[in-house]
């Protein structure tokens, strides 16, 4: 009998199977077809490693303790601890944390508090502005701020009409620039992946740019929305990409890496600003955003474990390390495909190919290549991108760049 399960991001008609996982410790899953070595992180989450022992041991913990309670009108200690050493840690000036579950759930409380943060104080800016390109989850507002194309192309009708600025393309980053400025005047807030759009085809901009867009943003009174769900613990080189730019947001977004990639955790982090516009004797002035799991004592045991884990441990070290010999590895590929780049853990290359992007004809007989060679590879179309976990050794990126190396002489 098949099973009943609808896949995200599956065409069951071309994928009728999913691979059984058993167990996972380290860099590798242990499927029900052998071992595979997990060189995107489970989809960018797991940041340390599958089951990092002191994650699993506040997990079990904290499951013999509390498991679930009401978030409205009540707290426990995990949330209280993470949202501290969050606010410690973040960008100089985010002062408040509000939990979700998810990445897609952590921006849509973005937007919602940039609208309410206007509307409170009687102010008509309305309007988001998001770059070219973007992704920021699949709820109909993130899909709203994220590119128009084949991720929502059916859910049209429910989508909000944003400003949609130039990726910035190097050489051309003053046409971004230009159309900002001409947009940030009355806008809400403009909202960005720092420094790499992922889901968009892993596409890099200089911290730089980064840097004039908040500048254009200040100038006009222009919320910046920072969504480092992807990009956040670690994955850019620097614990959070903003940092890179000299930047603190006016709202953070966090999710995937938060803990570690055990569980569901997302946090919204935002200016004392922004609370404040919503703190008053008048209950319809309230931010009104909850779901029933907001801020799991388990799952916030599990995130206060991985930002202990970031004190006790040579972490960004560990990080440094594996962008070198990641950059090692890349230059045998220059000149086998096109656009070969880094970002931190990030490598990214795009395979030549006659129908280029996410639906690219090559990308699922990729896909069957790299896990028919133990490696969990999983190509935006012809975009071959790698994000290992931390805890990756030499000898296992080998495995991984060699398998790449050899798609170039099958795929040509």
């Amino acid at each position: 009998m098949s099973s009943p399960i609808w896949h995200p991001f599956t065409q069951h008609a071309l994928t009728p199977d999913a691979t059984l996982v058993n167990c996972g410790e380290g860099a590798w899953l242990e499927t029900e077809k052998g071992r595979l070595l997990d060189a995107i992180s489970s989809w960018w989450v797991v940041t340390h490693g599958h089951r990092h022992p002191k994650i699993v041991a506040a997990i079990k913990s904290q499951a013999d303790a509390l498991d679930q309670v009401i978030f409205a009108g009540f707290t426990h200690q995990p949330a209280e601890d993470v949202a501290r050493a969050l606010i410690e840690i973040a960008p100089h000036g985010l002062s408040r944390v509000f939990y979700s579950d998810s990445g897609s759930t952590s921006v849509e409380v973005a937007l919602k508090m940039a609208l309410g943060f206007w509307r409170n104080q009687n102010k008509a800016r309305t309007r988001i502005i998001a770059l070219e390109h973007a992704y920021h989850g699949d709820t109909v507002g993130t899909m709203s701020a994220g590119a128009r194309g084949v991720y929502n192309a059916a859910y049209e009708p429910l989508l909000f009409d944003v400003v949609r600025l130039p990726f910035p393309q190097a050489g051309q980053e003053h046409q971004t620039l230009e159309r900002l400025e001409a947009a940030a005047a009355d806008a809400a807030a403009l909202i960005v992946e720092p420094l790499i759009a992922g889901a968009g085809g892993m596409k890099i901009y200089p911290p730089a740019l980064l840097h004039d867009m908040a500048r254009i943003c200040r100038r006009h009174g222009t919320l910046l929305i920072a969504d480092e769900v992807m990009t956040g613990f670690g994955r850019t080189g620097t614990l959070f990409a903003c940092q890179q730019a000299g930047v603190t947001p006016d709202i953070l977004c966090l999710a995937k890496g938060l803990t570690g990639g055990s569980l569901p955790l997302a946090a919204t982090l935002c200016s004392q600003e922004i609370f404040d516009a919503h703190y008053s004797t008048d209950r319809s002035r309230t931010f009104f955003h909850s779901s029933s799991f907001t801020a799991n004592p388990i799952a916030c045991a599990a995130a206060r474990a991985n930002l202990q884990i970031w004190r006790d441990e040579p972490v960004l070290e560990r990080i440094a390390m594996l962008g070198e010999m990641q950059e090692a590895r890349l230059a045998r590929l220059r000149g086998r495909f096109e656009n070969v780049r880094r970002l931190g853990t990030i490598t990214a290359m795009d395979l030549k190919v006659s129908d280029p992007g996410y639906l690219a004809s090559a990308a699922p007989d990729l896909i069957r290549f790299f896990h028919a060679r133990g490696i969990l590879l999983r190509p935006l179309g012809n975009t071959i991108y790698v994000m290992p976990p931390y805890c990756v050794t030499a000898e296992e990126l080998d495995l991984v760049y060699n398998a790449i190396a050899e798609a170039a002489e099958k795929f040509p």
